[in-house]
């Protein structure tokens, strides 16, 4: 821990000091254990997750969100080591049309997921396709599923990747053989469709923004956590917030940064959830633990509850879709003002 003073403020707060990874590292050892080399947070997606071993324990993500300006579109491919699941859903804001398709394929060994942040995955069934492939700077999504609420749905995106844009990746440790590592990539400008039916969703590259959520790690059999994030043009300038809350406690690590037009400001203090689990569509409160970097209020107008429950997996996932109202003080001591952002916060609760 250190502390430092706010000289505008004459406060002095708590403050966890972490590495920052500048060059190329891998997340594991030979024997799959947590390489101490790799714990901290880099700004480019230089950590490789080779992870090994641990049967039963590994698991493997790639969630995207896109938030357009009249969708909400979502896909993620993820391994849990016994199983692969992939799912798809969307949200119409102005009709709040929601749909959720879910794919489950026990112990399979088609589905591969790449070591690198990255790499490119898919998922090929005939009940539902999603392709990731990044090439040139750009991750193409190609979505297909033939009965999406009784309709055909096919999205077809390009999500750029700026060159010089700051992203989030942050290595989580528990112990040497319990850990996470997170790749955050936020406010990546997409352009593209969504076609469910007869009905088609444009995505404008000036106002429409993708956000990727990569993980690796070898998890406990049961975990929590929050996670609020949003990806919006504000004022002319990309906007991305990402904060994190329970898992990450007491490891001397977080997920908390602003980007705001690519460049990263990295919180370094815990992050609070306080919110209410008999009425989760009531506001949240968001802010850090020692200071007021971080004060933001959300306030939902959807709840997505995604609940699994078949033999060695149970989880409960009540997502939020709302607005953000708030602050944060960016590194260079200006305040960057929250009004309306749209955006997600959840409750996660895991047993797998």
């Amino acid at each position: 821990m250190v502390y430092e003073k706010d000289n505008r403020l004459g406060e002095i707060f708590l403050q966890h000091a972490e590495r920052e990874i500048r060059d190329p590292v891998l997340l594991c050892d030979r024997k799959g254990m947590l390489n101490p080399e790799a714990i901290g947070f880099a700004r480019r997606p230089l950590i490789t997750s080779n992870l090994k071993g641990h049967f039963m324990r590994k698991k493997k993500w790639n969630y995207w969100c896109v938030y357009g300006e009249d969708l909400l579109f979502s896909a993620t491919i993820s391994h849990l080591d016994y199983a692969a699941v992939c799912f798809v859903y969307i949200l119409d804001y102005e009709t709040q049309r929601f749909y959720e398709k879910q794919v489950t394929l026990p112990i399979s060994r088609k589905v591969k997921m790449p070591d690198d942040v990255l790499g490119s995955v898919k998922f090929v069934d005939n009940r539902i396709s999603v392709q990731l492939v990044h090439i040139q700077g750009e991750t193409h999504l190609s979505v297909t599923i033939p009965d999406f609420d009784n309709e055909v749905l096919h999205a077809d995106l390009h999500i750029s990747h700026p060159e010089r844009d700051d992203s989030l990746n942050v290595v989580i440790p528990w112990k040497r053989d319990l850990f996470q590592f997170t790749a955050k990539h936020h406010s990546l400008p997409t352009s593209g469709f969504v076609k469910i039916g007869d009905k088609r969703y444009n995505f404008n590259p000036d106002y429409s923004f993708a956000v990727l959520d990569y993980g690796r790690g070898v998890w406990p059999r049961e975990a929590d956590w929050n996670w609020a994030m949003a990806s919006q043009r504000l004022g002319g300038r990309r906007i991305g917030l990402n904060f994190g809350g329970k898992w990450t406690n007491g490891t001397g690590m977080t997920e908390n940064a602003v980007f705001v037009d690519g460049v990263m400001t990295k919180i370094h203090e815990d992050v609070i959830f306080t919110y209410d689990t008999e009425d989760f569509m009531r506001p949240w409160h968001i802010h850090t633990k020692f200071s007021d970097q971080v004060d933001m209020t959300f306030t939902p107008f959807f709840e997505r509850i995604s609940k699994t429950n078949v033999q060695l997996v149970r989880t409960n996932v009540n997502q939020l879709v709302g607005y953000f109202n708030g602050r944060v003080k960016l590194n260079d001591g200006s305040v960057l003002r929250i009004r309306q952002m749209l955006g997600c916060s959840e409750d996660h609760r895991a047993k797998w």
